[in-house]
């Protein structure tokens, strides 16, 4: 029976969506992490979190990569390709790849109805290790909910949000920061719950600091 939540895109997108509609969307997801946590493992690349995509130190080792590896289908469209949410990607997938016998993808552990829950241990991607035990979590949480919708009828929760509100109270609280630091910060923790996640796990003598180092 087609879940709940599937029902819901529909009627509220006026769009068709399937479980294969998903489960094709999580190979694509499969085929971002296998790509670029490859290219991110050389010298002279690294990622751009304000743009979304790959930045590089020259556009020389973009090409010595691309030689060297000529055997990559579609590797020329990465070096401008725009995937939002690599920070979740790179941190559910980390796990999804992991080797050995019977290691299996997302798309492939979404698919198969008898495949035991992941358990998502507090480690964090090589690239994002300031983002904190909690991101974890909740990515654990959304990843164990949305298998567990594809397999129900239950309706998918909606994610937990901060109000304005409370993100404003908790940065009038950071001692010294100045109000056009704090209007800065404030305007980048409303759109993203996983910074105001990491920024609440730090001590409060750290918060500041690390609010000004954002990008």
């Amino acid at each position: 029976m087609e879940c709940e939540a599937i029902r819901n895109v529909k009627e509220k997108c006026n769009k068709d969506i399937t479980k294969d509609n998903i489960l094709g969307r999580l190979r694509t997801f499969d085929r971002y992490y296998e790509v670029i946590t490859k290219i991110l493992s050389q010298s002279g690349f690294g990622w751009d979190w304000v743009n979304h995509k790959l930045s590089m130190d020259s556009d020389d080792v973009w090409i010595k990569y691309v030689e060297a590896n000529k055997k990559e289908k579609g590797l020329a469209s990465y070096k401008t390709k725009v995937v939002k949410h690599w920070e979740s990607i790179s941190i559910i997938y980390s796990k999804d790849h992991a080797n050995g016998e019977g290691a299996m993808t997302g798309a492939e552990t979404a698919a198969d109805p008898e495949a035991e829950p992941i358990e998502i241990s507090p480690e964090v991607a090589p690239k994002r290790q300031r983002t904190g035990e909690s991101i974890m979590c909740m990515i654990g949480e959304m990843r164990a909910t949305f298998k567990d919708a594809l397999k129900t009828t239950d309706p998918l929760p909606l994610p937990k949000a901060t109000t304005p509100a409370a993100i404003l109270a908790a940065l009038q609280l950071i001692p010294d920061l100045a109000e056009p630091d704090m209007l800065r910060s404030y305007g980048k923790l409303i759109l993203n719950e996983c910074l105001f996640e990491a920024l609440m796990e730090l001590p409060m003598e750290m918060r500041k600091a690390w609010l000004l180092v954002l990008p």
